[in-house]
């Protein structure tokens, strides 16, 4: 059983940087793609940053390109989004997510659901 727990939210001042950080427990079977979403009071929850698994290919949201990274330490099974630039209106509870799929893009990862989700992280931007 896969269990994702996300950390390293906060609050920020617009124009700074965080990054968040997401601890994978459990072992996949099989190829997946791992995620960010997020959630912003009043709206759906939107995708934010994709990344394939094997190859680390990755796609982002259009607002996010340019902005947001979104990365992979294997060794720690650890899958991080680092945003720089924020704006107020990024501010939202962050989801970190695995999907099960034989992606090789990130654009075939974003159009993947989610099998497992993290609790979410809020990140305040002001």
């Amino acid at each position: 059983h896969v269990q994702l727990v996300e950390s390293g939210g906060g609050s920020v001042q617009a124009g700074g940087s965080l990054e968040i950080s997401c601890q994978v427990s459990g072992k996949f079977i099989g190829r997946h793609c791992m995620a960010w979403f997020r959630q912003a009071p009043g709206k759906e929850r939107e995708g934010v940053a994709f990344i394939v698994s094997t190859n680390l290919n990755t796609d982002y949201a259009d607002s996010m390109k340019g902005r947001f990274n979104i990365s992979r330490d294997n060794a720690k099974n650890t899958p991080s989004l680092r945003m720089n630039s924020l704006k107020t209106e990024d501010t939202a509870i962050y989801y970190c997510a695995a999907a099960r799929a034989s992606c090789v893009s990130g654009s075939c990862c974003a159009r993947a659901p989610p099998t497992y989700w993290g609790q979410g992280t809020q990140v305040t931007v002001s």
